[in-house]
């Protein structure tokens, strides 16, 4: 849904950005600025400012910025709208009611009655586990270990050997027989009619980001079959699409996130310190599990059984998460089967010098398809550097078939020419086409653009000047005199400049107005950026002096443009460069900037 402009500043204007941080960051003020821990990455000392003049944050340490839009966006992993939605509720604002046709009202209320319903049912099962009727269910997660904070955390719960316990609850709160059979927490047959679903099991609660229960698991007590029970997909759920923990796990600062297979492996890691972990819901990473992980880290590492099932799995996770731009490693928990028992054996810190010694995923791929070969005969050995070789050359980058060689040739002491042959070969003899994946793309233009912006002496220029004017307005007589928003840079540098002089042409200055022009939360977290540039000098003069160069820079740059996209035989055109040149060259020669002495 489409909101404007005016409305979005409204519902800004009521969400002071330091009162909605401290909600969910511990502030401190330092200055005119407030201070904390980044929330977006692992950091011992603050660096993550929020500024309440321009209502606006920006990281030091990693980049992360943008105003309280993008900062909910980020911290919640929330769509714009989402954000909007949130920050009017919490503003008491009323939006504009979309228009819904009559089946997409049905299926909306539905969700909404199933969402309603599971959380019932989460808090009967809540109850019946510290009930004397859940007393096997409580010694099962003692003897796991489990602590109450772990398990209220999670929210366990218990469903008894009564099979019809729940059913004959809910019922009585008048939910019809429809409901319960849409809802999956009931199953149906001739001779039984309707029954619990789950009974005679420890109870999950599986959550969806916002922390809103949307089906569940259950551990069955003793042997019977199946071990664990997962609710069936309803409108709500869908064990494709969402990954348990991950509703913990998103707000963890840890830059990778910890894959595991089972709900007593997230469990346990969690309570262990290793709240950046999750597991897919009795299903194998699915392609839409990658997309997601995607979008809260750029690198997984896969705790797996170690046993042959966990080994199949990993192979079969590690080309998903390559596709979806996800770096993996793997991390090898020998003498151990899983994370739960190798804490329980050797503790948070053993698991902990794991983690940082987690295998390469390639390596690892290699390593077990070395089993297939006969490494002790010449030809079975060879036939194995053939086949890395065809997996090398199936890369889609030179720089990273290069890295991959060298990583082999120093793992497995072989010829390093040799093996370059052997993938040249390959690669000459035809290998299907590489298609790089969107995402990887798409990451690598970012950070050849912020390498080129770090490297840009221009554009940290152009960042000054905006920043400046930003906290001094009378700056922009003298500035906009010498300069105007097409001497910028193109793209979004000249936008954001634009708006800016509009914005002081009429005695107006709000930073987070232009923010929140950009609903992309790279554009919003550059032009955040964009305001909080500074340069390490110490005395106004410095900064008055440091005010001019940029000036003089961004003309230089702007005319240097200029002249470059003039045809060579243009000879008018040239001659009103060289004029404008020299008129603008000679209003710099009195260029005076005065700052006020004492600010802060």
């Amino acid at each position: 849904m489409y909101f404007s402009e005016d409305l979005i500043e409204e519902i800004r204007l009521q969400n002071d950005i330091v009162s909605v941080i401290s909600g969910y960051v511990r502030l401190q003020r330092r200055g005119s600025n407030y201070f904390g821990l980044c929330p977006f990455h692992n950091e011992k000392s603050p660096s993550f400012c929020v500024n309440p003049g321009k209502q606006t944050y920006h990281c030091f340490g990693c980049g992360a910025g943008g105003s309280v839009f993008s900062f909910i966006m980020q911290y919640e992993n929330y769509t714009f709208q989402e954000a909007v939605h949130l920050l009017a509720d919490r503003g008491g604002i009323s939006l504009p009611q979309e228009e819904y046709s009559e089946e997409v009202r049905r299926e909306r209320d539905l969700k909404t009655s199933v969402m309603e319903l599971n959380k019932t049912a989460a808090k009967f099962y809540y109850y019946q586990l510290r009930s004397p009727q859940g007393k096997r269910g409580m010694d099962y997660l003692k003897n796991r270990a489990l602590s109450d904070e772990t398990m209220k955390h999670f929210g366990l719960g218990y469903a008894g050997p009564d099979g019809t316990l729940l059913y004959r609850y809910l019922k009585k709160q008048g939910i019809s027989d429809q409901l319960l059979k849409d809802s999956g927490l009931m199953q149906v047959n001739e001779r039984q009619g309707m029954y619990d679903k789950f009974w005679n099991r420890v109870m999950f609660p599986i959550m969806d980001i916002n922390h809103r229960v949307i089906g569940f698991g259950g551990r069955v007590m003793g042997d019977g079959k199946p071990k664990y029970l997962n609710s069936p997909e309803t409108v709500v759920f869908d064990k494709g699409r969402n990954l348990y923990g991950l509703n913990f796990a998103r707000s963890s600062r840890e830059k990778y996130l910890l894959v595991c297979e089972g709900y007593m492996d997230v469990i346990a890691l969690h309570q262990a310190g290793f709240t950046n972990s999750v597991a897919s819901l009795g299903t194998a990473l699915t392609s839409q599990h990658a997309t997601i992980l995607k979008r809260y880290t750029d690198e997984a590492i896969l705790t797996y059984d170690s046993d042959e099932a966990g080994i199949r799995a990993a192979l079969r996770a590690i080309p998903l998460l390559k596709e979806a731009g996800v770096s993996t490693r793997v991390l090898h928990m020998d003498p151990c089967k899983d994370p739960d028992e190798f804490i329980k054996a050797y503790g948070a810190d053993a698991f902990r010098e794991r983690i940082s010694r987690a295998e390469n995923s390639f390596l690892f791929e290699l390593s077990v398809m070395e089993k297939s070969y006969d490494m002790k005969d010449p030809d079975g050995k060879t036939r194995f550097f053939q086949a890395v070789a065809a997996k090398i050359a199936g890369m889609e980058l030179e720089i990273e078939r290069e890295n991959y060689i060298e990583a082999v040739v120093a793992r497995y002491q072989t010829s390093y020419e040799g093996l370059r042959k052997m993938v040249l070969n390959t690669l000459m003899q035809g290998t299907p086409a590489r298609t790089a994946s969107r995402s990887t793309v798409e990451r690598e233009h970012r950070e050849r653009d912020r390498r080129g912006e770090k490297d840009s002496g221009i554009l940290k220029s152009q960042r000054l000047i905006l920043t400046r004017l930003v906290e001094y307005p009378a700056l922009f007589a003298t500035v906009s005199a010498c300069i105007r928003p097409e001497d910028f840079s193109d793209g979004l540098y000249r936008e954001v400049a634009a708006m800016l002089y509009g914005q002081l042409e009429n005695n107006q200055v709000n930073p987070a107005r232009i923010v929140n022009h950009f609903t992309e939360p790279e554009q919003q977290r550059q032009v955040a950026q964009i305001f909080n540039t500074d340069l390490p000098t110490e005395t106004v003069g410095e900064q008055e002096k440091a005010i001019i160069d940029s000036i003089r820079l961004i003309i230089r740059h702007a005319m240097d443009q200029r002249k470059a996209a003039l045809d060579p035989t243009d000879m008018k055109g040239l001659q009103d460069w060289m004029t404008e040149s020299k008129k603008r060259q000679d209003d710099l020669k009195g260029l005076h900037i005065s700052l006020p002495r004492g600010k802060e």
